[in-house]
């Protein structure tokens, strides 16, 4: 259920992926039409502030072990490294040539970027800000994520249909695994407990579950039209599923039991979501509002 419609700063545009701090109550939000990362307080509901000038913003990913947060600028073909102190930008590095999702293996500190019209994943080394590798994945390229099990890199091969494993030592695709009945596999997030992962695709509205141990899907529901972003609350077992079509899907993973709870209209433009495990709170900002923009905030139902 709504909670809260809080507020959002600039213009009624497109807004992006979101990363969450839960130590320190931080959304990052990426104001894609405003060219900025939107910091937002998820306990007092507020603003803290707009970083500018990280042009057509996509993805955003806070992450803990380095105390930054990176930002890749479609505008520039640039990732940005932010400063959450200071709240200013740190350092640019080059990211291809449409840079999107981001994902962090931390055994040896590199960023992995989806460059989804180059057909690459860019590998960037966070210790020197530059640019160390272009994994070429032969086609065009969906969300990135790290597994902290197997300590691989995923990427939707959307091009090809497929979901290809790369080694970070060696920067090397090591698997490609089809996805039969997949049309635009984008949106990815893995559950590394139970081995799954749950890849949502945009084109004909589907969520496919890849047994990540047998290397082979083990399941496919209708979702919300034109799915996007996936989040996943380990500690509930929901996954939310946000659609571009203001629609959210959601579904119950228990171990590797994965079952459809409901799918519903969130809000026009809800396919962006962030979920924070503590409070089981779900962040959707939507693009307007009465004309303006606001972060809705649901809670499951007690």
């Amino acid at each position: 259920m709504t909670v809260a419609d809080a507020p959002l700063t600039g213009g009624a545009t497109r807004w992006d992926y979101a990363s969450l701090d839960p130590v320190a109550h931080r959304l990052y939000l990426a104001h894609l039409g405003d060219s900025v990362v939107t910091v937002f307080d998820t306990q007092t509901q507020k603003v803290v502030a707009d970083v500018p000038n990280i042009s057509h913003v996509h993805g955003v990913l806070f992450v803990p072990e380095l105390g930054r947060v990176y930002a890749s600028a479609t505008g520039t073909n640039e990732v940005v490294a932010i400063d959450p102190a200071t709240l200013k930008i740190v350092a640019r590095m080059p990211a291809g040539t449409y840079p999107d999702g981001m994902a962090y293996a931390p055994e040896v500190h590199k960023l992995y970027v989806s460059d989804e019209h180059g057909d690459t994943d860019t590998v960037i080394d966070v210790r020197t800000h530059t640019r160390v590798a272009t994994i070429p994945l032969g086609g065009e390229v969906g969300n990135t994520q790290y597994d902290p099990v197997s300590h691989h890199i995923f990427v939707n091969a959307q091009g090809r249909k497929q979901l290809a494993e790369i080694d970070p030592v060696t920067d090397k695709v090591v698997g490609q695994m089809d996805l039969p009945g997949a049309e635009g596999n984008h949106g990815l997030s893995i559950d590394s407990a139970a081995r799954l992962a749950f890849i949502a695709c945009e084109d004909n509205d589907k969520l496919i579950v890849v047994d990540l141990a047998k290397r082979s899907v083990l399941s496919t529901f209708a979702v919300a039209k034109k799915p996007d972003v996936l989040a996943f609350d380990r500690v509930l077992g929901w996954l939310y599923v946000a659609g571009e079509s203001g629609e959210v899907s959601v579904f119950h993973v228990q171990g590797r039991s994965v079952s459809p709870m409901a799918t519903d209209v969130l809000g026009a433009d809800a396919h962006v979501v962030a979920v924070d495990e503590a409070t089981h709170r779900a962040y959707f900002p939507l693009k307007s509002l009465e004309g303006k923009p606001a972060l809705r905030i649901t809670e499951p139902r007690q």
